[in-house]
C-alpha cells in the first residue's frame, strides 16, 4: 500500500488520476512512457512560432497576444522541422491544466535535452515567472526553446520538457537533510556539506585512465533528430576534455560542456531531488539545466548504485577555472506525497541510471 502524506510532489499514478480528473487534458491520449516517477513530460504542439525575444506575459496577458506582437513567422511541426541555434521559438503544447487550488507546478528540461544544450522554459498565461505555474491555474501552456550549441529537429509529440506538480510544502531544511543523509546516505561524501539551500556537488576532474574528464559541444554540426536514440557518433558532435598535470579545467565563455560529479547521487524512493541550476556563490558559471532527479535515481534496488550527476556548465562573460571537487551545485530534496509505483532506474528502462559521465541518449556508445 503506498504511503501517502499531506504535502509534497505527486507520484506517478497521482498524477494518472490528474488526466481522469480533467486537470490535465491534451487532444490525443498519453505516450505510453510519458508519465515518469514524480514528473509528465510534456509534447510539442502542431506549431512553432520564430519570435524576435524570449517574453514573459506579464499579469494582465496572456501568451497568444504577445505572440501576436513578437512573431517573425510560424512553422509547421507535423512533419518535423529544424530549430536553429541562436533564435528562439515558442510552442503552444498538447497538454494543458485546470489544477485544483491546493496544486502548483513547475517545470525543467528532460535530461537529454539539457545535455544537447537546449535551454526551454515553460510559459502560462498571465505569467509573472517561467517555468512555474500558480494553484489553480486554468489554461495552455507553451515552451520556449533556444537551441544553443546544436541545429535540432522536433516534431509535434517531441518531448524536451517535464513538470512536477505539487502540494504544500514539500521541501526539507538542512535538519531534515542531514536526518535523510544520516539515514539514506544521499550523496557517497565522507564529509559532506549541508545547508538550507541543499546538499552540495562537487566536480569530478581526476580524469580517468587518459585523463578524459568531459566532453565540449564543437560549433557548426549537424543536426540533432531530439526522437532517435543513438543515431550520431560522438566526435562529429563533441570534443573530448581531457586534463594532464593539473586536475583543474578553464571554462572558455559561452562554450559548452558535459562534466561529472565527484559524487554519487541517491534520491530514495519517498523523495524527489531538484539540482539549482546557478548558484553566484560558487563562481560565474551556470551548472545543470536538467534538474529533476526522479526517485529512485542512484537507488540500489532500483540499478542505481554509484550514479553520479551529469553537469551541464556554460561559462559567461569571464574565462573561469574549474578545480577537481570545487563545489559547483547543491541538490534541494522535496518529500512525495505518495510512494511512485515505478522508481527511476531498470523497471523503467531508464537512460540515466548507475551513469558515470554520459552524453545524452542521441550519440552512439
Amino acid at each position: 500500500m503506498a504511503q501517502q502524506c499531506e504535502n509534497g510532489i505527486l507520484a506517478d499514478h497521482e498524477i494518472e488520476a490528474l488526466f481522469s480528473a480533467g486537470a490535465i487534458a491534451a487532444p490525443r491520449s498519453l505516450d505510453d512512457d510519458q508519465i515518469q516517477p514524480a514528473s509528465l513530460d510534456l509534447r510539442l504542439g502542431e506549431t512553432a512560432y520564430r519570435v524576435r525575444a524570449g517574453f514573459m506575459p506579464g499579469k494582465a496577458h496572456a501568451v497568444s497576444a504577445k505572440l501576436d506582437r513578437y512573431e517573425l513567422h510560424r512553422i509547421d511541426l507535423t512533419g518535423g522541422a529544424v530549430l536553429e541555434t541562436g533564435c528562439v521559438y515558442v510552442v503552444p503544447l498538447l497538454e494543458a491544466l485546470a489544477l485544483p487550488d491546493d496544486l502548483a507546478a513547475s517545470a525543467n528540461p528532460k535530461s537529454s535535452t539539457g545535455r544537447l544544450d537546449i535551454f526551454t522554459r515553460v510559459i502560462a498565461d498571465q505569467a509573472v515567472e517561467f517555468d512555474h505555474v500558480p494553484p489553480g491555474y486554468a489554461g495552455p501552456l507553451y515552451l520556449e526553446i533556444s537551441p544553443r550549441t546544436f541545429p535540432i529537429v522536433v516534431r509535434t509529440g517531441s518531448r524536451l520538457s517535464q513538470i512536477r506538480f505539487r502540494r504544500g510544502q514539500a521541501m526539507l531544511d538542512a535538519a531534515e537533510l542531514r536526518a535523510l543523509h544520516a539515514a539514506e546516505t544521499l550523496v557517497a561524501d565522507d564529509a559532506p556539506s549541508i545547508a538550507e539551500s541543499g546538499v552540495a556537488l562537487s566536480v569530478d576532474l581526476s580524469g580517468d585512465g587518459e585523463g578524459l574528464v568531459g566532453y565540449r559541444g564543437k560549433r557548426h554540426t549537424g543536426l540533432v533528430d531530439v526522437d532517435k536514440p543513438a543515431a550520431h557518433d560522438v566526435l562529429d558532435f563533441w570534443e573530448p576534455v581531457r586534463v594532464r598535470d593539473r586536475a583543474e579545467l578553464i571554462l572558455d565563455p559561452d562554450e559548452f560542456y558535459i562534466l561529472v560529479s565527484r559524487q554519487a547521487v541517491h534520491v530514495p524512493p519517498l523523495y524527489a531531488a531538484e539540482m539549482t541550476p546557478f548558484d553566484p556563490l560558487v563562481g560565474e558559471f551556470r551548472v545543470h539545466y536538467a534538474g529533476f532527479f526522479d526517485p529512485g535515481f542512484g537507488h540500489w534496488a532500483a540499478g542505481g548504485m554509484g550514479s553520479r550527476a551529469v553537469l551541464e556548465v556554460r561559462s559567461h562573460e569571464v574565462p573561469f577555472v574549474l578545480e577537481d571537487g570545487q563545489i559547483v551545485g547543491r541538490l534541494v530534496y522535496e518529500r512525495m506525497a505518495a510512494r511512485p509505483r515505478a522508481l527511476y532506474g531498470a523497471e523503467l528502462k531508464s537512460n540515466y541510471q548507475a551513469q558515470g559521465l554520459k552524453l545524452s541518449k542521441h550519440f552512439r556508445a
